[in-house]
């Protein structure tokens, strides 16, 4: 089968940049931003987007366009025999599909309150009102199945038409859409009465407020934001790899994709937290800064029922550019392992994402007495947990020692499918660092936080959550010296 191409370059750097750009930009990013420390956490987490982010996007995208298959079977067509790095392919795939039975559920959320911002419902409405209408929609089981339904039908039926005519043309106009509304939402926050304050906390850093968080907290946060945001290390962003043909190499296209996710969530930091010191509002409030915070500032604003609207409208769009992006990935897993046409893929592949999206949704009302992380916690928070905090970071983990060691792909393979074409090309000094330092940072972190998230649970519990965080590390670095040596 042959395969498919973007009609251009745009389309691809906006495709890809639209599964970048989504929850972790506009949701995650504000009140993680305030909750640890404002213009602090944003200077560690621009640190490790140059220093990780950007390396990383590039061996995925070089894996990919190398390979020109999804992650289902990319690391077979380039990996020595002997070998296990395609045992790598299993992170890619069910972190692709763990993501979306969590991020639809929260993609609906936005698309359900964008649909009755645009009816007014908010209008007028007391604080104690739109505190209720968000505890209301989660606790009304036949709501959040609709919404997530619907938002999986809308995802599928722009695959359905494919790369070029409705992956690429519906994304070109929801960023367009996105960017300018950002824009304009941002200009009406920052010229509210109180916003300097805001502004003061986002733009000038507070490394006292960071040490009161505790550093390992901040740095761990910082790290699992920048692979959150950037949706590497499973996959997601190789499938893009592997329609992009060689005209331009990889290295500025990573730069240009980080650089666009990079200006959307300051952004969207500029449009949340001005507002909120603007309105007297916490900015680290946590998810419900965005459906009980903000709707409520927004009910204080002149012209509000416009702004809520054009707010969700925009958060809608970047739930939903990524949420194409991953199906679109999902749908070349079957029809690369299994030849099937991309409509059987499309059918088959909704019709299961939205049977896995169930627990997550259940998770607020029916299974709601099961809490896996402990008191308060839901399904939702465990697959989150297990994506962002485990299989983003591993599997990035796992594409750079695939594309640096010698029983792998190797540093010169990498390099030459890396810097082939016109642009940037990729510093072929940096192999020590790629090949010792990235994966001693994502290591030590990775553990690190780890150990930060449970070390106030009894030593037993801690102990195990240690010893499992151990087992996965362990399964990246089996796969890599698994294997005789056999690149160069």
């Amino acid at each position: 089968m042959k395969r498919e191409r973007f009609g251009s370059r745009l389309g691809f750097i906006l495709v890809s940049a639209g599964c970048a750009i989504g929850l972790g930009n506009v949701w995650k990013f504000p009140y993680i931003c305030g909750e640890y420390g404002g213009a602090a956490f944003i200077l560690i987490y621009l640190l490790f987007l140059l220093i990780v982010g950007i390396p990383v996007m590039v061996c995925e995208f070089a894996v990919g366009r190398g390979s020109k298959k999804s992650v289902a079977v990319a690391f077979e067509g380039l990996e020595p025999s002997g070998t296990s790095w395609h045992k790598l392919k299993y992170i890619g795939i069910f972190g692709c599909y763990l993501l979306m039975m969590f991020y639809t559920m929260v993609g609906s959320w936005l698309l359900y309150y964008c649909v009755r911002s645009l009816k007014g419902d908010f209008i007028g409405a007391s604080p104690e009102m739109i505190g209720d209408a968000f505890t209301g929609m989660l606790s009304d089981l036949p709501t959040m199945i609709f919404w997530t339904v619907l938002i999986c039908i809308i995802g599928f039926a722009v695959c359905m038409f494919g790369l070029k005519s409705g992956v690429e043309r519906i994304t070109k106009v929801m960023m367009a859409a996105l960017l300018l509304i950002m824009v304009v939402l941002a200009l009406r926050s920052v010229f509210l009465d109180g916003a300097a304050a805001g502004i003061r906390f986002y733009l000038v850093p507070d490394f006292h407020k960071m040490v009161e968080s505790g550093i390992g907290n901040v740095v761990f946060a910082a790290l699992s934001q920048a692979f959150f945001t950037l949706s590497i290390g499973i996959g997601a962003m190789l499938i893009f790899g592997s329609y992009l043909g060689h005209a331009h190499s990889l290295t500025g296209e990573a730069i240009s994709i980080t650089a666009l996710d990079t200006f959307v969530a300051l952004t969207a930091g500029f449009i949340i937290i001005p507002a909120c010191f603007a309105y007297g509002i916490e900015p680290g409030a946590g998810p419900s800064l965005v459906f009980i915070t903000l709707p409520n500032i927004f009910a204080q604003m002149q012209g509000g029922f416009i702004w809520s609207s054009l707010f969700f409208l925009f958060l809608t769009f970047a739930a939903l550019s990524t949420i194409i992006a991953v199906f679109e990935n999902i749908i070349a897993f079957d029809m690369d392992l299994f030849g099937w046409s991309r409509k059987k893929s499309v059918l088959v592949s909704a019709i299961l994402i939205i049977i896995l999206s169930m627990p997550a949704v259940l998770g607020y009302n029916v299974l709601s007495m099961i809490q896996p992380l402990g008191e308060g916690s839901t399904i939702m928070d465990l697959e989150d947990f297990i994506v962002s905090n485990n299989l983003l970071p591993l599997g990035s983990l796992g594409y750079v020692l695939f594309c640096t060691r010698k029983n792998g792909w190797g540093w010169d393979g990498f390099l030459r499918e890396a810097n082939t074409g016109n642009g940037i090309s990729f510093p072929q000094g940096l192999r020590a660092y790629m090949a010792y330092g990235i994966p001693l940072i994502i290591t030590v972190i990775y553990l690190k936080g780890y150990y930060d998230k449970f070390c106030q649970e009894s030593p037993m519990v801690l102990g195990l959550w240690m010893a499992a965080a151990v087992v996965f590390l362990g399964f990246i670095f089996y796969c890599a010296l698994a294997g005789k040596k056999a690149g160069k």
